[in-house]
């Protein structure tokens, strides 16, 4: 895997992956986003973050993406920007570097059980397995994945389109087409967990306020 390094010292990660579009905006309350100095996190349109999990600060996350059962996201010392249909999976840890690192994930994206993505660059499509770590500085490349326990070091580049595992992680495969519609396929399921997780929230809601009036 090539070293990155260079590409991300002072903070510049290039063109940021999956900006989210309009949505409910900042002053959008929920449990479980909280503001850091003064900035609260920003949801896209039908974003599901579940009870338990914990967004803070300078987040951007976009349309129909989901934030599972006890994850930490923290844009507190620098910005953190995730696209749209991203999938972040329960007890995953995501997270950034002061003045230097921040963190960037594409679109339709999936990030495992247990992962810490840690101030790099995500992009479009990619699959981060269970319990992989990706370290300050790294790229992974479009529809790229990284292999459950891997270990991606500080400043490395993942290839598009490859597959890589281990500690460190080094490239075993490339994918072809029908394993790259998967990681779609992957990306698409959640979205329609995230809906129907949504709607058991509001038929919650309304059955609670049915109560409180009755």
């Amino acid at each position: 895997m090539r070293n990155t390094r260079e590409e991300h010292q002072g903070g510049g990660c290039g063109k940021m992956p999956g900006s989210p579009s309009k949505g409910h905006g900042s002053g959008r309350a929920k449990e479980g986003l909280i503001p850091y100095k003064g900035v609260f996190p920003w949801l896209g349109e039908d974003v599901y973050v579940a009870p338990g999990a914990w967004v803070v600060g300078d987040v951007h996350i976009g349309d129909r993406s989901s934030v599972w059962f006890n994850t930490v996201i923290r844009g507190d010392v620098n910005i953190v920007r995730i696209g749209r249909e991203t999938n972040i999976q329960d007890n995953a840890t995501l997270h950034v570097t002061g003045k230097k690192y921040p963190l960037f994930i594409g679109d339709r994206v999936t990030i495992g059980h247990r992962a810490v993505v840690h101030g790099c660059v995500v992009e479009d499509e990619c699959l981060i397995g269970m319990g992989a770590i990706v370290l300050d500085g790294a790229r992974v490349g479009k529809g790229a994945i990284v292999g459950a326990g891997a270990v991606v070091s500080p400043g490395s580049e993942v290839p598009a389109g490859s597959v890589v595992m281990g500690v460190p992680a080094q490239v075993k495969k490339y994918l072809d087409q029908e394993e790259k519609a998967q990681l779609r396929r992957t990306a698409e399921h959640y979205v329609g967990m995230a809906r129907r997780y949504l709607q058991a929230e509001l038929q919650q809601e309304e059955i609670r306020v049915r109560g409180f009036l009755g």
